[in-house]
C-alpha cells in the first residue's frame, strides 16, 4: 500500500521547466525488424541531417538473441520544450518525417514484439524534465513515488514469445531499465539523472501510439513536478507498485496511489482501467498478428485504431547495405560520443 506523502514544501519555479521526448518503435517487414530498416534511417537521415544526427538513433540486439532478430528499435526524438501542446506538435512531425521515410514497412510502437522473448531487443518512450538543479531531487522522488501508475498507463508489451505475459514484458524483463537503486545516475533503471543532458529522464514508459493517451501522460508528469510537496521515496514499496503495474494491471494498491494523484491531477481512470495492452490483447485474439501489426502501424501514422487488410513487405539486403553505409556509419562518432558522455 503507497505510504502517505508528507507536506513538506518545496518551492516550484514553474518557468524553466522543460520537456523532451525520445520514442523508440519497431520497423518490421511484416512481423520482425530487419537491418533494411537502417535505409529508412538513412533517408530520414539525408533527408533533415542538421536535425536527425542528433535526434535518432537505432537498437540492435545483444548476445544469444540476435538469433532471434538482431535489428531491433529506431528512435526519433523531439527537441525540449515548455509546453505539452508544443512537444507534442514536435513529436507528431517527428512521426510523419518517419512515416514518409518508411514508405510500405510496419511502424509498431509496442515495448517488446510479440513473438520473441528478448530482453535486449525492446523499445521506449523516454521523457526528459529539465528543473532547476536545487529542485531535481524533490521532482525525482515525486515522480518516482507516482511512476507505477505511469507504467501502466503507457504499457504496449503483453505478449513474448507469442504467449501473453501481462501488461507489460518490457517493463518486468528489459535489460535497459530497472527498479531503482541507490544512485540515480545509474544508466539502466527506470528513472535517473540524466548525466549527458542534466535532466530527470523517464525510461519505464513503453511506446504509446495515441496521442490523447501520451497527453494525458504529460499532463499528470507535469503536475507531479509542479507539485508543492515531497513525497517519501520508497524503493521497496516503488519496486512491489512496478511488479504489480507490469504483471497484473490496475490493483488495489494502484488504486490506492491513483486516488492521491487525482487529488491534483484529472486524469481519467479509465486510462487505467482499459491498457494499451489491454486492447492489443483483445485485438490479438480477433485478428491475429499480423492483423495487430496492421492497426498499429496505422494508428501510429493517422491517429485512427480501427481494422485495416495487412499488407505484404519483404526485407532487403541491398536496402540493407545502403543503411549501413548511409546510415550506421556517419552516425557512428556521435554514438561513440553519447556512450561516453552517458557512463563517464
Amino acid at each position: 500500500m503507497p505510504a502517505a506523502w508528507t507536506p513538506a514544501s518545496v518551492p516550484v519555479n514553474r518557468s524553466g521547466i522543460t520537456y523532451g521526448l525520445e520514442e523508440e518503435i519497431f520497423i518490421t517487414e511484416p512481423t520482425r525488424p530487419a537491418l533494411s530498416a537502417l535505409y529508412v534511417m538513412a533517408k530520414l537521415l539525408w533527408r533533415n541531417p542538421r536535425y536527425y544526427y542528433k535526434h535518432s538513433a537505432t537498437n540492435f540486439a545483444r548476445g544469444s538473441e540476435v538469433r532471434q532478430c538482431l535489428m531491433s528499435s529506431v528512435e526519433i526524438a523531439t527537441r525540449p520544450h515548455h509546453e505539452i501542446d508544443a512537444l507534442l506538435a514536435d513529436l507528431q512531425a517527428r512521426r510523419r518525417d518517419l512515416a514518409q521515410a518508411a514508405s510500405d514497412a510496419y511502424l509498431v510502437p509496442v515495448g517488446h514484439l510479440f513473438d520473441i522473448e528478448s530482453p535486449t531487443n525492446t523499445g521506449g518512450l523516454h521523457l526528459h524534465i529539465g528543473v532547476a538543479p536545487e529542485r531535481r531531487e524533490a521532482v525525482y522522488a515525486n515522480l518516482a513515488y507516482f511512476l507505477p501508475l505511469l507504467i501502466l498507463l503507457s504499457a504496449s508489451s503483453p505478449y513474448a514469445r507469442g504467449r501473453y505475459f501481462g501488461q507489460s514484458y518490457r517493463v518486468a524483463h528489459s535489460f535497459a531499465i530497472g527498479t531503482l537503486r541507490n544512485d540515480p545516475y545509474y544508466r539502466f533503471q527506470d528513472l535517473i539523472l540524466s548525466r549527458r543532458l542534466g535532466t530527470i529522464e523517464i525510461r519505464a514508459l513503453d511506446p504509446i501510439w495515441d496521442v490523447e493517451r501520451l497527453r494525458w501522460l504529460l499532463l499528470a508528469v507535469d503536475a507531479i513536478v509542479a507539485m508543492p510537496h515531497l513525497c517519501p521515496l520508497s524503493r521497496e514499496q516503488y519496486t512491489a507498485l512496478r511488479t504489480q503495474a507490469a504483471l497484473t494491471g490496475y490493483t488495489p494498491d494502484l488504486q490506492r496511489l491513483y486516488a492521491t494523484l487525482r487529488e491534483f491531477c484529472e486524469l481519467p481512470e479509465a486510462l487505467l482501467q482499459h491498457t494499451t495492452s489491454d486492447a492489443l490483447v483483445e485485438c490479438m485474439t480477433r485478428e491475429g498478428l499480423l492483423g495487430v501489426y496492421a492497426r498499429l502501424n496505422h494508428a501510429y501514422r493517422t491517429g485512427r485504431w480501427e481494422r485495416v487488410e495487412p499488407h505484404m513487405v519483404k526485407p532487403s539486403s541491398a536496402r540493407a547495405t545502403v543503411g549501413l553505409l548511409g546510415y550506421y556509419l556517419p552516425k557512428l562518432p556521435y554514438m561513440a560520443y553519447k556512450a561516453w558522455a552517458e557512463w563517464r
